[in-house]
């Protein structure tokens, strides 16, 4: 039986990670043909930092990405703490809401962001584009915090507060620790979204703006640069390196409580 889960587990993965693995190794090809090896280089890598065009893709999809991730992590553990403390009906009545851009259509969500925006007069740009990104990754924040909420008891916010705590303390002291891991784990989803998003961004961005997803698209009408796969080999090992830090960062903190 460990035979055969230890096969299905590695086809399972070769399935989730073939075409990534396929991605980085094609990165060093010489060719800009994808369809054949025509031996190792890392010239693409070279050309990467020194097309704008990707770059400006680039830091603009990051910046976008980061501010996102502020935000959208306030906003989320905020309404997570509000929503914890509701009475029942209310709450429930909340988190329906609060499922709905989360099961919605990218495309249904996109469309409606940009009729507002289009309602209001806004000029589409980063702004725009920023505002989209915070809205549609705010719910899954809540998503994160909430069960986090739920596993701290009630009374212990109530108990600080009765041993002479203000408020800000035991928000600081009591319940952002208790819900750490999941504000931590709402950031990295809210980033990996707004990292990933092109149905969102493509509605609800401007002339001159352009994140690497968009850059994609457009490049697949004329044929893609390979330099693609090199940022995307980087940006997944980074991705990988982030996540190996922050989980050994969270296993010493559990050591140390």
């Amino acid at each position: 039986m460990k035979i055969i889960r230890r096969i299905y587990l590695f086809f399972v993965f070769l399935f989730l990670y073939g075409p990534i693995i396929t991605m980085a190794v094609f990165s060093f090809n010489n060719s800009r043909i994808k369809q054949s090896w025509s031996g190792f280089t890392l010239n693409w890598y070279i050309e990467l930092f020194h097309n704008e065009e990707i770059l400006n893709a680039f830091y603009v999809t990051i910046i976008v990405a980061i501010i996102t991730t502020i935000i959208a992590t306030i906003l989320g553990t905020m309404a997570s703490i509000g929503i914890y403390y509701m009475p029942k009906l209310r709450k429930k009545v909340l988190l329906n809401i609060n499922y709905i851009p989360v099961l919605n259509p990218d495309i249904v969500t996109a469309i409606s962001l940009m009729v507002i925006f289009k309602l209001i007069r806004m000029d589409f740009g980063y702004m725009t584009l920023l505002l989209s990104h915070i809205t549609f990754t705010t719910p899954y924040v809540i998503l994160s915090v909430l069960p986090k909420l739920k596993q701290m008891p009630k009374s212990l916010p109530e108990a600080a507060m009765d041993l002479g705590a203000d408020p800000f303390f035991t928000f600081r002291k009591i319940i952002i620790p208790e819900c750490r891991s999941g504000i931590i784990s709402g950031a990295l989803l809210a980033f990996t979204l707004s990292l990933d998003d092109f149905v969102i961004s493509f509605f609800n961005i401007g002339n001159g703006v352009s994140t690497i997803s968009t850059t994609v698209y457009s490049m697949a009408k004329k044929g893609i640069n390979p330099a693609i796969n090199a940022l995307s080999t980087i940006m997944f090992i980074s991705i990988i390196i982030l996540l190996l830090v922050i989980n050994k960062r969270s296993n010493i903190i559990e050591e140390e409580v």
